[in-house]
């Protein structure tokens, strides 16, 4: 056996790096490294690791043509298989509104053919290079299609406009056959790195923590090992003409509680100048006991959008255009709903497509609030509340007891904290209410725009349509292949009440496509896991920590504890209703519950 050949792949998903390394476990001939990796952040990556000896690159599609333009060594393209397409295909007849598949000519060719032979009729957009779709899927949103059967520089475009996507994802016999070219490939031309004395000069004394940028502001090489990367990049780029000018530039960052002193240099290089930052580091006392405060940026709201139901086009329903224009505005915004409505997606959607979505995102959830937390947010000098220009949303304000809840609205005014930074807010409705009691005074107080979601059993209609969507992202994610859920299957679904709504429907379609091993959701599945449902809502938390009977042989404090624990339940959690019930004030409320 001669000398294992190294691979690199670049993975437009995480289930093609999932299949990639089963199918490597096998080839004895292959030493494989799979990241995952889209267009230019696949060519990111091949930057990142060009120092390290690959003998080939494989990759597919739209991300491959780009890695070739960067690349030291041969790429190979994972191509896409008839029986690939074909799979697309089937999976898309769930969908009964206009679509379209759209594709570079070895994708579209194959679908011509398909269809022909199974006497489909579907609309075709071939497309020749990346500079074209952007163009093609504004034209076929214009055109009235809904959604689009495409490969992954089609399906990011896609997504972008705000276009359902089906992506034809590479079955084993396409990765297997690109293995097989990059190792003929790679024995018949395999290309010495040579390894200037350039990065020996530049790593020389440096440690893991340097980062290099060509004088066209370009990444050249990051070593760079921890979160946050693309702040760190973003913070470096900015310095990078006050080091050109200079030959040398230091500067303090104080990141995440650890202080930094970075020396930016200039080293020429083949008649180039390269930009070389190092960083020394030392730790500095922070504030701890931030519990409840999350800070966040642009990219991350993204990921956990993305994530979410609310990231199918058209789950937003009546919505979509309202968010789209409260986005643009500054006023503070009120988010109500039931229960698992996503409320904290729509604060995400708001935040990433206002004109702030490139300063933090501050997340403050009053249900989780310590009270080292509430002391940080009004006392300490580092608060959020003492910045500017940041999106601050405050989620569960229906949880702050009174006299923080009225705390908390005179500092927003007293601060001018609602003009100096844009506001959200949520809390919890109950079954059928527009807006509960607890946010009534911030809405009347700061001039709260609202929006109002609606719950899952108001959009039953259309929860075949959003299944099968749903199901199309599952199939990515879990390297799946199912087809779509059984007509009995979907009757069930239909007539359940979903009780927690869209995060209950995300968390059963989960459930349901881990578990199915058949191309289709069967009914007995559906019914299964909807009996499980039932019973874990009927005995949830609060119910499960009541006893069966009343012990009355105790003291009085704990029975009133039981007695406002068994009425908070029944009432769905809704503590301003379950002091009404009981008669009590909201703070009495609140200190049974601190004490429990």
């Amino acid at each position: 056996m001669g000398e294992k050949i190294r691979i690199l792949g670049i993975a437009p998903y995480e289930a093609m790096k999932t299949a990639m390394l089963r199918l490597a476990q096998n080839r004895s001939e292959l030493e494989l490294d799979v990241y995952v990796g889209d267009l230019h952040y696949g060519v990111e990556i091949v930057r990142h690791h060009m120092d390290e000896y690959y003998d080939a690159i494989i990759s597919r599609g739209g991300t491959a043509e780009l890695i070739e333009q960067v690349a030291d060594v041969p790429v190979v393209e994972i191509s896409l298989s008839v029986y690939d397409i074909l799979r697309a295909m089937k999976l898309a007849e769930n969908y009964k509104e206009r679509y379209a598949i759209v594709g570079f000519p070895s994708i579209t060719g194959s679908a011509h053919v398909l269809c022909d032979l199974l006497r489909y009729q579907i609309d075709i957009f071939t497309i020749h290079s990346g500079d074209e779709v952007l163009s093609t899927m504004e034209k076929i949103k214009e055109e009235g299609y809904r959604m689009v059967v495409c490969d992954m520089i089609s399906h990011t475009k896609a997504k972008d406009l705000g276009l359902n996507a089906i992506l034809i994802t590479s079955g084993v016999e396409s990765i297997e056959s690109a293995f097989d070219q990059a190792v003929k490939i790679s024995r018949s031309y395999m290309k010495v790195y040579h390894e200037s004395l350039f990065l020996k000069n530049v790593l020389k004394n440096a440690g893991n923590n340097t980062v290099i940028f060509d004088e066209r502001g370009e990444l050249y090489l990051s070593l760079w090992d921890r979160e946050n990367e693309e702040r760190i990049i973003g913070i470096l780029k900015k310095e990078l003409p006050q080091v050109l000018a200079a030959d040398s530039h230091k500067i303090f960052r104080n990141l995440d509680g650890t202080l930094f002193s970075i020396v930016g240099r200039v080293i020429p290089y083949r008649g180039r100048k390269y930009v070389a930052f190092y960083f020394t580091e030392s730790k500095i006392p922070i504030t701890q006991g931030k519990y409840g405060i999350l800070f966040s940026d642009k990219k991350e709201a993204e990921d956990q959008f993305f994530n979410s139901f609310y990231s199918m086009a058209g789950a937003m329903g009546g919505l979509a255009e309202s968010i789209d224009q409260i986005s643009q505005s500054t006023f503070p915004v009120m988010i109500t709903g039931e229960k698992g409505t996503g409320k904290e997606q729509i604060a995400r959607a708001l935040y990433t497509k206002s004109p702030l979505q490139a300063n933090p995102l501050v997340t403050i959830d009053c249900s989780q609030l310590a009270e080292k937390g509430w002391n940080y947010l009004m006392n300490h000098y580092n608060s959020p509340f003492n910045d500017s220009d940041n999106t601050i949303y405050i989620k569960n304000v229906d949880a702050l007891p009174p006299e923080r809840s009225r705390q908390l609205l005179s500092v927003i005014v007293d601060m001018n904290l609602h003009k100096r930074n844009r506001l959200l807010f949520s809390c919890v409705s109950p079954r059928d209410a527009v807006l509960p009691p607890e946010g009534q005074a911030f809405v009347k107080q700061l001039s709260c725009l609202t929006v109002c979601l609606p719950p899952l059993r108001e959009r039953i209609h259309e929860l075949a349509a959003l299944a099968s969507i749903y199901l199309s992202t599952l199939n990515v994610s879990l390297g799946k292949q199912l087809i779509g859920v059984e007509p009995r299957a979907m009757e069930m679904l239909q007539s359940y009440e979903w009780p927690q709504n869209y995060t209950q429907f995300k968390r059963v379609m989960n459930e349901l496509a881990v578990l199915t091993d058949t191309p289709y959701i069967t009914g007995n599945s559906v019914a299964a896991l909807l009996d499980k449902e039932r019973s874990f809502i009927s005995a949830g938390p609060e119910a499960a920590a009541l006893p069966a009977a009343m012990d009355l042989h105790r003291p009085l404090e704990d029975i009133n504890r039981d007695i406002i624990k068994k009425a908070l339940a029944d009432n769905q959690g809704n503590q301003s209703v379950t002091a009404k019930q009981l008669g009590i004030s909201r703070t009495t409320l609140w200190r049974y519950l601190k004490q429990a």
